[in-house]
């Protein structure tokens, strides 16, 4: 049943807050087309737009990353919105939830406030009667229906020009480079890091880089196959020659590593390693599962090298049962006394300490199957120690990150602090992970107050303290409290700042960047 059309003179103008939201930065007229329906619908309904909420360029695939939608949530849950009720352009804009129960239940929070949600464009009145319950239950199916059918097409896509020998996204990786071609194939010139096309039918493929990049990487696989040196001594003596890596940070284990692992080396195109559809849990695919293309480009390093490199990898990580783990660690403790994680993750042919971790749930449970009672508790001191040498790891990535958004990074040698764009500073800290006697989770971050920063970016870690789940990013300016104490949730002051992704924070620098160019 259609709603009742009033005149502006009939009775007062209900309160009304509009949602729009686009799926990408290339629908720029999206929101505006939503903004004017919504409008033109609210006129001739005798509503009042008082506020909006926008999410732009925000997946519709869960609430996760969008932001405005929360906040909107929040407003409503909290008892303050000022409207009674949401306008929203159509089904899908709400959202192409996967579950088409989680966009029920986020409206229904909405009803349950006394605020009513409608859909100016549908061609049903949301008016709770039976028949249309039962059409934006199909709506609402279709609208995650779309995005798993354009998922597939996408991924096909992709698959077809990773098969032909182009290369999809991410950085060309040291000593090589990536080259842009025209539809006919006919190269444009290199793309500097940062860089991408800027026309939908030209290609990028992989091209051998600078000639002391390719003399490095081979070098490298010469150590580890004819000498068998380890990825941590390679790195170590790259840092020592004064070698730059090519990312403005100093030789890790983990970049060594890469470069002995990835086809790419030889030219192959290897793709669908690991999944992530539908922003749900991202899977490790088996090699069955991998879409590739052998010999696309000109490789810089002989395969027999590269396979014998790989099966040197391969038998020393080859699956360890837990009695060879926990084996392994008793021959450990016959040598070394004392049990930490930095001694397992320096023995080479050990499995590292997040391992033990993983498979035992602890490191001091993995003590003390393996006979190992330390005198005191060592837990904390180890987790400690974890996220400490996780740090730098997580804050090269990022500034990795933000150099590839085309953003300048200045990092002192002593400092953790850097400055992007010349513009303004950050630093990142790790909030450590702990269980209350109920099973809840806790995080707890003191404010560093000799260090001048603009921005602290405090990660969560995740309960096994192994990787962040979130992420809070606090201006310097609103912390007057030298400690924060956080919970799953915290309330919409303080969780305003929470962001699933540092996606927003690197959008931040790109968005500076340009402003600088104009």
């Amino acid at each position: 049943m259609t709603p009742t059309i009033v005149t502006e003179s009939a009775t007062p103008r209900v309160k009304a807050a509009q949602y729009v939201r686009m799926s990408t930065e290339h629908q720029q007229y999206s929101t505006e087309n939503q903004r004017d329906a919504i409008a033109e619908y609210a006129k001739a309904r005798g509503y009042e737009i008082v506020k909006t909420y926008a999410d732009d360029g925000k997946s519709g695939l869960r609430i996760e990353g969008r932001e405005s939608l929360r906040r909107m949530l929040d407003d409503v849950q909290s008892g303050h919105a000022e409207y009674k009720a949401i306008l929203v352009y159509d089904v899908s804009r709400w959202g192409r939830f996967q579950d088409a129960d989680e966009s029920a239940y986020y409206e229904y929070a909405c009803k349950r406030m006394g605020i009513h949600v409608e859909y100016c464009m549908e061609q049903f009145a949301n008016d709770g009667s039976p028949v249309s319950t039962i059409i934006k239950g199909v709506k609402r199916a279709m609208a995650g229906e779309y995005s798993r059918e354009l998922s597939n097409k996408v991924f096909k896509g992709q698959c077809r020009l990773i098969q032909l020998g182009y290369r999809q996204g991410g950085p060309a990786g040291y000593g090589l480079r990536r080259m842009l071609l025209d539809v006919t194939g006919a190269a444009k010139g290199l793309l500097k890091r940062g860089e991408q096309k800027s026309l939908q039918t030209d290609r990028v493929k992989l091209v051998p880089g600078p000639d002391d990049e390719i003399e490095v990487v081979r070098s490298i696989y010469d150590q580890f196959v004819k000498h068998n040196k380890t990825e941590r001594t390679i790195a170590e003596a790259l840092n020592s020659a004064g070698i730059a890596s090519g990312c403005g940070r100093p030789w890790t284990r983990s970049m060594v590593h890469q470069i002995l692992a990835n086809e790419k080396y030889i030219g192959n195109n290897v793709y669908n390693r690991v999944s992530f559809k539908l922003k749900k849990k991202r899977v490790i695919n088996p090699p069955d599962m991998w879409v590739r293309c052998d010999g696309a480009f000109g490789g810089i390093v002989d395969p027999e090298s590269f396979f014998i490199a790989r099966g040197i990898i391969q038998e020393r990580n080859r699956h360890f049962t837990d009695d060879e783990m926990l084996a392994r660690l008793r021959t450990l403790l016959a040598v070394h006394p004392e049990l930490t994680g930095a001694l397992i993750d320096e023995t080479d042919g050990m499995p590292s300490s997040s391992v033990y971790r993983s498979r035992f749930g602890s490191l001091i449970n993995a003590y003390r199957l393996a006979g190992y009672v330390p005198e005191r508790n060592f837990e904390y001191i180890e987790i400690n120690r974890h996220l400490n040498q996780t740090h730098p790891r997580l804050l090269g990535d990022m500034i990795q990150d933000l150099q590839t958004m085309g953003a300048t990074v200045q990092k002192g040698e002593t400092s953790d602090v850097f400055v992007i764009n010349g513009l303004y500073s950050a630093s990142l800290y790790l909030a450590r992970c702990k269980a209350a006697p109920n099973g809840s989770l806790r995080w707890r971050f003191r404010v560093p107050q000799q260090k001048n920063t603009d921005i602290h970016i405090v990660a969560r870690m995740d309960a096994d303290n192994e990787l962040p789940t979130d992420y809070y990013l606090l201006p310097a300016i609103d912390l007057e409290m030298p400690e924060f104490r956080l919970t799953e949730f915290n309330g919409a002051s303080i969780d305003t700042f929470r962001f699933e992704s540092l996606e927003f924070f690197f959008g931040m620098a790109k968005v500076i960047q340009i402003e600088g160019a104009a």
